[in-house]
């Protein structure tokens, strides 16, 4: 087997999928913290340590980070998520010892310069701006809150301008000390990578992240449900809706991902088929299902013109009902293709690699093999779908934001009642 796992005396973990046909290599440090461990004076902290990896260390200055590794061909990114911080490269593989000293550096050591922290702050309330700008995002935040009440994971990644203007640096000092520890990190490469090497490396470059486990965060509580309706002056209206999915390591995971992809994953999907094809309601309209460590989110969105809102939720409400007894082998057959595909597609990226190893590690403390996971998309059938999507759509209230203008918007939130009505009037019969 190609995929190598060791874990250090610190608790950091080493995995490695070596791939002998590759001259390049993608590796990084995934971490698990991300915005649902924030305190709220803490909000968007998660997202600024990551830009500030990049702004300087004691050892070399921010221009200097980026011309190392560029000066070898190779890239550098991060990325802020619900429960996980990445810091990554992409490099030839004769360079892989040097992107591991650079990832090293930039979160054992970062110079935090009041200047650099200032602008970056600045940065992150363009961003906040940008977001503010564009009426999908917004009416995400809104889901979200709406969903985890009072919550950290129902709050923005990227903080309020309020929140990131009392940040210091000795508040990132704490936050880092905090959450970045040895037990709670993966280092993880892939590509034309020797495993040996690798951990030789890491060992040496990363001894300073050692320690018990950080905090756990709050247990996440999914809300009540119910309907918002935001208005704004646009030419669409954008409809969300949100149902409490499964945690990653719940047995019918895999089942509920055969729903979702059939009622709204690619072109083939009914609502697809049913809303855009027939109907022309719309031009984008998705759903997906995204677990977390101890709870799901199932999510749908689609955008229409606003006079159209009513008909549309109308339209997924009854897809929605009518989808969970009607799902057939062939729809099956086709949804689990499409999963065994992305699967085996993503094994061609040596990045997809190192980031799906990383992730199988932190969720549940291995990689899983690419046998074990097909075997679970094998196992899934007509009635565990059908199973997996009656729990779905018993396990919560719907939770709607309609973002726009119009008289229908409310309308539209309203007929969202009929997910749970119609599951009750099952029930009763």
């Amino acid at each position: 087997m190609s995929v190598e796992i060791s874990k250090l005396a610190s608790g950091l973990t080493v995995v490695t999928d070596k791939m002998p046909h590759l001259e390049t290599a993608a590796l990084g440090v995934w971490a698990g913290v991300g915005g649902r461990d924030e305190k709220p004076n803490e909000h968007g902290i998660s997202h600024l340590l990551e830009h500030m990896a990049f702004k300087g260390t004691t050892k070399r200055s921010s221009r200097e980070i980026v011309e190392e590794i560029e000066a070898v061909g190779g890239d550098l990114n991060a990325g802020t998520s619900t429960e996980t911080t990445s810091y990554y490269a992409r490099v030839l593989k004769a360079d892989v010892p040097l992107a591991l000293d650079v990832l090293a550096d930039i979160l054992a050591n970062p110079a935090f310069e009041p200047d650099e922290l200032e602008r970056e702050k600045n940065v992150i309330v363009q961003e906040i701006g940008a977001a503010q700008d564009t009426p999908d995002d917004v009416v995400f935040e809104h889901l979200n809150e709406l969903c985890y009440p009072d919550q950290p994971m129902g709050r923005s990644l990227l903080g309020t301008a309020k929140t990131l203007r009392a940040f210091n640096r000795d508040m990132l000092r704490g936050y880092l000390s905090t959450h970045y520890r040895g037990p709670d990190m993966v280092v993880a490469a892939a590509g034309g990578v020797d495993h040996k090497q690798v951990v030789a490396e890491v060992e040496k470059r990363f001894a300073s992240f050692e320690g018990t486990p950080g905090p756990k965060p709050q247990t996440a509580q999914f809300g009540k449900g119910g309907a918002k309706v935001v208005h704004r002056e646009l030419e669409q209206a954008h409809l969300t809706l949100a149902l409490e999915g499964v945690p990653q390591n719940d047995l019918s995971l895999f089942s509920l991902q055969v729903f979702t992809n059939i009622l709204g994953g690619g072109m083939s999907s009914r609502l697809f088929q049913e809303v855009r094809e027939k109907r022309g309601l719309c031009y984008s309209i998705y759903s997906f299902h995204a677990p977390y460590t101890d709870t799901g989110f199932f999510g749908l969105y689609t955008g229409t013109d606003p006079a159209d809102a009513p008909e549309m939720m109308e339209v997924v409400v009854d897809i929605m009902n009518d989808s969970v007894e009607t799902l057939t082998e062939a729809e099956i057959a086709r949804a689990k293709a499409q999963m065994k595909a992305g699967l085996l597609m993503a094994l061609e990226s040596c990045s997809s690699r190192a980031e799906q190893l990383a992730r199988h590690v932190l969720a549940y403390g291995r990689p899983q093999t690419v046998e074990e996971l097909v075997a679970r998309i094998d196992a899934v059938s007509v009635e565990s779908t059908r199973d997996a999507a009656r729990a779905l759509l018993s396990r919560s209230r719907p939770a709607v934001v309609a973002l726009g203008s119009g008289r229908g918007l409310d309308t539209a939130v309203s007929f969202a009642e009929g997910l749970t009505r119609a599951r009750a009037k099952a029930r009763l019969h």
